[in-house]
């Protein structure tokens, strides 16, 4: 009799839990969320498989989710295996020709085919893409100054456009997109380009109109103080986490800078959640304690600009007729596509596009801690 009460205990609360998520299962349908997906998430295989279960889920509930994920220890891992070391110049990292074949490969054609092939065991909706495909991703090469001299540091680039179009087809004919961060130069168009796949999905996330942006991090989100873990705060607004970037922590200030620059160009919220966690992704976004810290607008007055942003973008793109390409630059610059976006650039990039910084502006080992080096 007990195990039939247990029973019938567990299934009250399935439907308790089915009843809180419809009103968010409501409002977002038709949606766009552009999901990064990197660190420990995609190293354990019961984490993988949940997060291929995730974004099934919020495809079937009516949700456009687009993915983009990094893929910096599975690129660390080959490289050692085909014996390339790792170049520095002036303390930067260098991808050289020889690098970035093996980062093209990873992404593309390792990392990418593994998430395609994990969503599409559920349902065969999944669709792989390369910043590469359809002018998708452009970026600039990225050169860096040392004590007053220009560095190069190899195929290393910063994005200036996005071109969405490809991955608006493929959502309104019902897929999700999966997009590894690799893209064309601008200057030499038949070369290729690694881009930080955090400022990829920001970018992408802005060009798209989107709903939401979730990133996968391997903490539990913003530590006001780290590593004081009371410190942890589920919600923050845009002109808060400005104020405090300068003090954030080298690993988590590209997460977070990407974050509010998501923000500040018209998408609602961006959410940094623990990627370690298994359906983490559902707990933040279909419930009402909901885990991690979202970035969100400051109010009517941030909503009124942003949408005042959006309303001149659509206006704009009427009177051109090429295709919508969302423009970035270090500066601010003008847009044909979903929204005006600026990226504020610095330092280099590993393998996967993670900045990596010289002595004394932040350990390894605490980009590691905080989720850069995806």
């Amino acid at each position: 009799m007990s195990e039939i009460l247990n029973r019938l205990q567990r299934a009250r609360e399935k439907a308790e839990v089915l009843v809180e998520a419809l009103p968010w299962i409501r409002e977002f349908e038709g949606q766009t969320f552009v999901i990064k997906y990197g660190g420990n998430a995609m190293l354990s295989e019961e984490l993988k498989a949940a997060f291929a279960q995730d974004v099934t889920f919020l495809h079937h509930v009516g949700i456009r989710p687009v993915v983009v994920h990094g893929g910096g220890p599975q690129i660390n891992r080959m490289l050692e295996r085909v014996g390339i070391e790792s170049e520095f110049r002036g303390g930067l990292r260098v991808t050289t020709s020889d690098t970035m074949d093996v980062v093209r490969m990873v992404l593309t054609g390792k990392v990418q085919r593994e998430i395609v092939s994990l969503m599409n065991v559920h349902a065969p909706y999944a669709v792989g893409l390369s910043g590469e495909d359809a002018g998708l991703l452009t970026a600039q090469r990225r050169r860096a100054t040392i004590d007053g001299q220009l560095v190069d540091v190899g195929h290393v680039g910063d994005i200036v456009e996005v071109n969405p179009q490809a991955i608006s087809q493929l959502l309104d004919a019902g897929r999700i997109p999966v997009v590894s961060t690799v893209a064309v130069d601008v200057e030499r168009p038949q070369d290729v380009l690694n881009v930080n796949a955090d400022t990829a999905a920001s970018a992408i996330a802005v060009a798209l109109g989107a709903r939401k942006l979730i990133m996968l991090t391997d903490v539990e989100g913003l530590y006001l103080n780290w590593p004081d873990k009371s410190s942890l705060i589920d919600k923050i607004s845009a002109s808060r986490l400005r104020d405090l970037l300068p003090s954030l922590d080298s690993g988590m200030a590209p997460k977070m800078e990407a974050a509010l620059r998501a923000v500040d160009r018209g998408v609602p919220r961006a959410h940094v959640i623990d990627g370690r966690m298994a359906h983490s992704m559902l707990l933040e976004v279909f419930t009402n304690a909901g885990i991690g810290t979202v970035v969100s607008w400051d109010g009517d007055v941030h909503r009124l600009a942003a949408e005042q942003q959006k309303a001149a973008d659509a206006q704009r793109r009427q009177g051109s007729d090429s295709p919508a390409a969302a423009r970035i630059s270090d500066k601010e610059t003008s847009v044909e596509g979903e929204a005006n976006i600026t990226v504020e650039h610095g330092g280099a990039a590993g393998p996967d596009g993670a900045v990596e910084h010289s002595a004394g502006e932040g350990s390894e080992e605490d980009m590691t801690h905080q989720g850069e080096s995806e």
